[in-house]
């Protein structure tokens, strides 16, 4: 096992190292978020920081094995005691500093009944079209049933509310029937680094049967078990369009032998009441579920190599301490990757109810 960080000028695209000398890393990629890496440089190299790692102008790549981890911009670069702290962020993490100073994004909007990947794939084009702003960043070109904007109310970026096209993106993935993303990396066949805004719908990511995660076999620590009610509720009132009397409305409920405790989905893009019922079901399901766990962190085994699983994975999560035994599927939110610890490279998950995320597509 080997890894490398290289670094790369963000217009030019010309190998600055091939392999910084970094330290005490950490780096991993996050659901509808960038992602992010943090390491450290030896004083003796401070000097060299504008050629090797200059912040705001400097890509980075995290390597193992011959294969592209992680990739990056980053954004500091500076002394921190006696070492030298470089902090990066993933591809998205650009867009944060970018604003639309034309307007509809240079033309392509306002946009009504619009696919939010549509506008997710122009967020970017916008972007990368202003001259010294491409960064080479490509987006995968799938659609979804999800729509933004109305006849009465279309989604506008308005020029002078001075919008920041990151926090567009991130309010068309909020959405209960919104496409996930996450940022990828990969070389491709001539051994170029494809830097990618991945999309998935209605999810990223599957239930993996072919790996688990258990204490006393992968699971070195984890996080306590919490048995919180806050969440809990065995009514799902879920409300659709229209107003008044004529909102579209369905109501899932159980008896179970606890005190009854409800809970309003609000679905104002929906308007079969087929759908609503199926999403007020799911909702209620994994709502009716005590117990949570939200992060773990674990060692390679053969059970689940490190790597093996991706963003938005749902899998099956074993916990076993002096407070409980807990067993259920979780959903993969994010993990930062330890390449060297005292356990060997170990991986820190990020974990969500996994039937919190069963999305139904709005009809």
């Amino acid at each position: 096992m080997g890894y490398r960080y290289l670094t790369q000028h963000a217009l030019t695209g010309a190998w600055l190292t091939s392999d910084l000398p970094l330290t005490d890393v950490e780096f991993g990629p996050d659901l509808n978020g960038p992602g992010h890496l943090r390491g450290t440089l030896e004083p003796h190299l401070g000097r060299r920081l504008p050629e090797i790692a200059d912040a705001g102008n400097t890509l980075i790549y995290v390597e193992r094995d011959g294969y592209l981890r992680w990739g990056g911009i980053i954004w500091r670069a500076e002394p921190e005691g006696d070492k030298v702290v470089v902090e990066a962020a993933g591809w998205t993490s650009y867009l944060q500093r970018r604003r639309d100073l034309d307007g509809e994004l240079g033309g392509r909007g306002p946009y009504v009944r619009a696919d939010p990947c549509r506008i997710i794939c122009d967020i970017v084009a916008y972007a990368q079209s202003i001259p010294d702003g491409d960064l080479g960043l490509s987006v995968d070109g799938i659609t979804s049933s999800a729509t933004v904007g109305s006849p009465a109310e279309p989604w506008h970026s308005r020029w002078w509310e001075n919008p920041v096209l990151g926090d567009q993106l991130d309010d068309l993935v909020k959405g209960p029937n919104a496409p996930d993303y996450t940022c990828g990396v990969w070389w491709d066949s001539a051994r170029r680094p494809v830097r990618r805004i991945q999309l998935g719908y209605p999810r990223l990511g599957r239930r993996r049967d072919d790996l688990s995660f258990s204490t006393g076999i992968n699971i070195i620590t984890s996080t306590p078990v919490q048995y919180s009610a806050d969440d809990y509720a065995q009514v799902v009132i879920a409300t659709g369009t229209g107003e008044g009397r004529s909102q579209k409305r369905a109501i899932d409920a159980v008896r179970n032998g606890r005190l009854r405790l409800e809970h309003a989905l609000d679905l104002p893009d929906v308007r079969a009441t087929e759908t609503l019922a199926q999403r007020a079901r799911a909702e209620r399901t994994w709502r009716q579920r005590l117990g949570h766990i939200e992060e773990i962190t674990v060692r390679d085994h053969p059970q689940a190599r490190i790597g093996a699983w991706q963003i938005g994975d749902d899998v099956q999560v074993a916990v076993r301490d002096q407070w409980t035994t807990w067993s259920g599927w979780c959903r993969i939110t994010g993990w930062t990757i330890h390449p060297d610890t005292a356990a060997g490279e170990t991986a820190t998950i990020q974990l969500a109810p996994a039937d919190s995320y069963q999305y139904g597509a709005a009809a």
